[in-house]
């Protein structure tokens, strides 16, 4: 039985750092163990263009504790007013590595995303020709679909038509919650992957709304049944390179996930490698954590493995805080509800 696993340092590539005082509380939950993150664009207001990512990413490495090393992949923020030009300059500097589609209206801070997709086709065209992935929150936010429904529909109604009027452009399917999910993107192509949360491999609806509503469970997209759980699951351990780590996490202050109409998210920062390797032991995957979590990623975004290492060592069970203290208020760290025994040495 696997007692130890070391593996190149990991990156992750859907992340929440927020700005100001969470960013400063946040940053170093994420730096200890990953190496590079695509970093979410949805700030308020949202980072547009280039000179706006610049700024932000500057604000990051500021905000790094010293002897960390880690580097932010910066995203745009898609709008119907976004300039091709820019995001192309942005691109060729270096310092964007994906522009972020949000439905107007689908998550946090996303009320300034896109209503007409038709209105960001040259956005695309010009993405398409430069080989920059577009990330994807793949929800519609037509009030008579169910909420769990979401997803499916989207793939059928809006990412499959719009990747058939822009062939080429990459895209990647953010934070993956169906079984249809998986299989759309098995049968996609080479320019189609998609990221798997941590808590997504945990947690199916019964987690969130069994025995009184869990409003730190609560996340969007929203988990679904068990079945779709053990898809994701099968899709993450299953040694299939366009499925990667991207782990969403979102924090929020808890007297605003502790209210009548609670934020969406999970923080997984703090633990998601230990949770991760408990997921692939249990799976017997253990030799494809590596794969997962530091070289389907990279080779996607076309960027080379980290050269560093972590290393997992199983012993007793692993105590991280209830909670991280941050200037903008405590975060409640994610619970996945077992014992887990997958400490992380760095």
């Amino acid at each position: 039985m696997t007692q130890s696993l070391t593996i190149r340092r990991p990156d992750d590539f859907h992340l929440h750092l927020r700005d100001g005082a969470m960013l400063a509380g946040v940053l170093p939950e994420t730096a200890r163990h990953f190496a590079r993150a695509i970093v979410m664009p949805n700030l308020v207001p949202p980072v547009v263009t280039g000179d706006q990512a610049e700024a932000y990413r500057d604000r990051i490495l500021a905000a790094l504790p010293p002897g960390m090393a880690f580097e932010p992949l910066m995203t745009l923020y898609l709008t119907e007013a976004t300039d091709p030009d820019d995001v192309a300059a942005a691109a060729a500097a270096g310092l964007v590595r994906a522009v972020k589609l949000y439905p107007a209206g689908a998550t946090t801070n996303s009320h300034a995303g896109v209503r007409d997709l038709t209105r960001v086709q040259a956005v695309l065209e010009r993405m398409a020709e430069i080989g920059l992935p577009l990330c994807v929150h793949g929800e519609v936010t037509t009030p008579e679909v169910d909420i769990f429904d979401r997803e499916a529909v989207f793939l059928d109604t809006v990412l499959d038509p719009m990747r058939r009027r822009v062939p080429g452009l990459r895209v990647v399917m953010e934070h993956l919650t169906t079984a249809e999910g998986v299989a759309y993107v098995r049968d996609g192509g080479p320019d189609l992957a998609a990221t798997i949360t941590t808590h997504h491999l945990i947690l199916n609806r019964n987690h969130i709304l069994v025995g009184g509503i869990r409003p730190h469970y609560y996340c969007l997209p929203v988990a679904k049944r068990e079945h779709h759980r053990l898809a994701l699951r099968a899709a993450a351990t299953g040694d299939e390179p366009r499925f990667f780590l991207g782990t969403d996490s979102a924090p929020h202050p808890d007297h605003l996930k502790e209210t009548a109409c609670g934020c969406a998210g999970c923080f997984t920062a703090t633990n998601t490698m230990a949770i991760l390797a408990h997921v692939f032991e249990e799976e017997s995957a253990l030799d494809r954590l590596e794969g997962f979590t530091s070289l389907n990623g990279a080779a996607f975004y076309r960027l080379p493995p980290n050269p560093g290492t972590i290393r997992l060592v199983k012993a007793g069970p692993v105590r991280w805080p209830a909670r991280i203290e941050t200037g903008a208020g405590p975060v409640t760290v994610f619970d996945p509800g077992c014992a887990v025994h997958w400490h992380v040495e760095a």
